[in-house]
């Protein structure tokens, strides 16, 4: 046993590790199995050289299934590898010229070391504009609308070498969008891109391509959550809500920002310089809350009701989308106000869904106001199987669920409005959907996974011990 001792330092060093390990990766959530080969690509092709430099066409690719950027839209950054410059650009524009001071005949349109390009605004004057611009910095996601899944701009930059063995790439590459949440990789030369001409006659290829690839991470992005659900039955009048402080407590400003009472709701007003959540204040605190009602059980379906809530006074969330993961989404046969598309991350994971809002009609979620809550709403009819279907142990209800690409904070599962014991399968309906009241508090589940990672590294230690015994 002495061994055991000695080896004690060396030992708790690799539990510490173990640990740290497990929680970063818990917290950050930087790889979504329901996504995960999605990533915005930006794809950097030297189209012609110049004298003193080169032409290029810069596009951004977002092959992220459900995660999309919205206003107020990105911003494009990286550290020039030389002393280059932006003599001129089109399609976007960068948030500063820098100091230009030593240039008298021509003056670049920027000579910063670190540029900051963001998009132009729709209604741009033509001679300024290239396809796939002039979007205002939205960027959709790819299965929601793959047309506006890809933003380009142009550049002419000098000073940089007019050839393959001259010019250098650009580094430290940044996307915000609109806030932090993205880490960008090096850039990587890659083979030249191919074009080919409008007729399909002709085609050309890029004289360098480079590409960048940037990962998102929720827990960059913001430190607290975005979103919570609330879970209620017909069979059960126990409605569950929200858990509280799902995104932040009300007492503590630092965490949750700024609430009002819906009674003083009209001083509210939007900033266009403040993107701060300015909540209707709740026990859970949250900018938007996910409700799902058990409608109705008949003989071969069941029925259920989700809602989308805004709480949020400062932001009107235009195409949205909500993923949900629930294992009846195979045998999914109506659903009334939504579009719907089954997702198939993988050939283990066939339970998920995506839901969005029908364009031009409920596409763009409202706004908290003085007037009420911004809210949408559908009911989804499924197929019962009969090998699955069940109401007991809260199966009807969602593993988990998504809101613009974030995970939404679930109630545990203790907590949910299981069957009464005497009735394990009634046929009762609910026409209407269930308001969900305050949140109850409950259990985090990431103090739960560090627990259970502490507890498999003391097991693996006491085994390590008696090995030596």
């Amino acid at each position: 046993m002495g061994i055991c001792w000695r080896s004690l330092p060396h030992f708790t060093a690799h539990v510490i590790l173990l640990v740290l390990f497990f929680s970063t990766f818990t917290s950050s959530e930087a790889y979504d199995p329901l996504d995960p080969f999605g990533n915005i690509t930006i794809k950097w092709d030297v189209v012609s050289w110049t004298p003193d430099g080169y032409v290029a066409v810069v596009t951004m690719f977002n092959f992220q299934q459900f995660r999309h950027i919205q206003e107020p839209g990105w911003t494009l950054g990286w550290t020039w590898a030389k002393k280059e410059v932006i003599w001129s650009m089109v399609g976007a524009q960068t948030t500063e010229q820098g100091n230009c001071s030593k240039y008298k005949d021509y003056v670049p349109h920027s000579c910063m070391k670190n540029p900051k390009v963001v998009d132009l605004l729709p209604g741009t004057p033509y001679n300024q504009q290239i396809a796939n611009c002039c979007k205002g910095g939205l960027l959709s996601s790819l299965l929601q609308d793959p047309s506006n899944a890809a933003s380009s701009f142009q550049l002419s930059v000098g000073e940089s070498g007019s050839n393959n063995k001259t010019v250098r790439v650009p580094k430290n590459f940044t996307l915000e969008a609109p806030g932090p949440g993205y880490i960008c990789g090096p850039a990587k030369i890659v083979k030249p891109t191919k074009f080919i001409s409008a007729d399909g006659r002709r085609m050309t290829r890029a004289m360098m391509t480079w590409n960048v690839t940037c990962t998102y991470s929720q827990f960059l992005a913001q430190k607290t959550p975005a979103c919570c659900v609330s879970l209620s039955s017909f069979y059960n009048e126990t409605i569950v809500p929200c858990p509280s402080c799902s995104c932040g407590c009300k007492n503590n400003g630092s965490l949750s920002g700024s609430c009002l009472d819906q009674k003083s709701a009209y001083i509210a007003s939007p900033s266009k310089n403040n993107t701060a959540p300015l909540v209707q204040c709740t026990s859970h605190m949250c900018p938007v809350q996910v409700h799902w009602h058990l409608k109705l059980n008949d003989k071969g379906h069941w029925r259920a009701n989700v809602s989308v809530t805004n709480f949020n006074y400062r932001m009107n969330y235009t195409q949205w989308n909500m993923v949900v993961q629930h294992p009846n989404f195979v045998n999914m046969t109506q659903i009334f106000s939504f579009n719907y598309k089954l997702l198939a991350p993988s050939e283990y994971i066939n339970d998920t869904a995506m839901l969005w809002g029908i364009k031009r009609r409920n596409d763009n979620l409202l706004q908290a106001s003085q007037h009420g809550l911004g809210n949408v709403e559908s009911d989804i009819i499924f197929r019962k199987d009969s090998s699955t279907f069940t109401f007991e142990k809260g199966w009807a209800f969602p593993r988990r669920i998504y809101f613009n690409g974030d995970p939404c904070v679930m109630p545990s599962l203790d907590s949910y409005p299981y069957l009464p014991p005497d009735n394990s399968s009634p046929i009762t309906s609910s026409r209407n959907t269930i308001s969900p009241p305050a949140s109850s508090p409950n259990r985090s589940s990431r103090q739960e996974i560090l627990a259970f990672t502490l507890m498999i590294a003391l097991v693996s230690y006491l085994l390590f011990c008696f090995a030596y015994v």
